[in-house]
């Protein structure tokens, strides 16, 4: 008999219910190890069987916890995605294995430095209220950017913040630099180099915010109305509509926006307050408050 023979006479007995080794017809299901044992012989029938048992449903953190058969997932958030060795120090050891773990705590200087890095990354996502996608965003450019050697010369904290401002513009997530700056200890042009030196050495396009995403924020805080905030929504839908607004800074066209809408819906507020809220100069304002009112038109009292 050939060896197809037999391995379908196997398959034929497995299918069966038949142990192929005795014959016999008691057949143990261990779903716990994943196999199929004969009762009478012990012969391990199958291993690696797949359970098609429906999930059981968890509708608390604690039921999860308990359910779940998989390890924490891997992320760019983790200096080693993850995937390190830990080994118990609680146990009893030789002296051989107690050095072993010496060795094993010790972390080189990349690894010192990415840890350095998550930890800034998830600090200043967590204070700015960004999502999980543009800090794992961050945390890649950064990698990229410390694998190149651009730290050279530069704080971690400045090219972490950097890092944070370009994935929150390539996401269009409405955080502005001086948002970023205020949740850290750094001069803002030391930002602003390490922003235009990952621009630069990792071929990055400047991605440009769409100014109508940072409205909402600054009519909260200048206590303006909805009426307002639907006709800043407009006069700014109406402008980009007919301009480009490449290499102008979403601030200076939002704080215009929002001062003529005010003017316009009888909530006047000063050039002043609108700038120092929004966080420009009020030149800049004025120049781009000319802009808006002579491309739409506009003449006010």
């Amino acid at each position: 008999m050939d060896d197809a023979t037999v391995k379908s006479n196997l398959q034929h007995d497995v299918l069966s219910g038949i142990c192929p080794e005795c014959g016999s017809n008691s057949i143990i299901q261990d779903l716990q190890r994943g196999e199929n044992i004969c009762g009478t012989c012990g012969l391990v029938i199958d291993e690696s069987i797949i359970d098609h048992d429906r999930e059981r449903r968890a509708f608390t953190t604690e039921e999860k916890n308990k359910r779940e058969r998989t390890g924490s997932p891997i992320s760019v958030l983790m200096p080693d995605m993850g995937l390190s060795t830990i080994i118990d120090k609680n146990v009893k050891m030789s002296e051989r294995m107690r050095r072993a773990v010496k060795w094993n705590t010790r972390m080189t200087w990349s690894k010192r430095n990415m840890l350095i890095a998550t930890t800034e990354i998830k600090r200043l996502g967590a204070n700015l209220g960004i999502p999980l996608r543009v800090k794992e965003m961050a945390a890649k450019i950064y990698k990229n950017a410390f694998d190149k050697k651009l730290l050279r010369g530069r704080s971690i904290k400045s090219m972490v913040a950097a890092a944070i401002y370009y994935s929150c513009r390539k996401e269009q997530i409405p955080r502005t630099l001086q948002e970023v700056i205020e949740e850290t200890n750094l001069e803002a042009r030391d930002v602003r180099r390490c922003y235009r030196t990952l621009l630069r050495e990792l071929s990055l396009k400047a991605p440009s915010l769409d100014p109508r995403l940072l409205i909402p924020k600054f009519i909260s805080e200048l206590n303006l109305s909805g009426e307002v905030e639907k006709e800043t929504m407009r006069l700014l839908q109406e402008y980009m509509s007919h301009n480009r607004i490449g290499g102008k800074d979403p601030k200076g066209l939002c704080a215009a926006a929002v001062y003529v809408a005010s003017q316009l819906k009888n909530e006047n507020r000063s050039q002043s307050l609108i700038a120092k809220t929004v966080g420009v100069t009020e030149v800049t304002l004025r120049s781009r408050y000319k802009e808006l009112i002579k491309s739409l038109q506009i003449e006010l009292k």
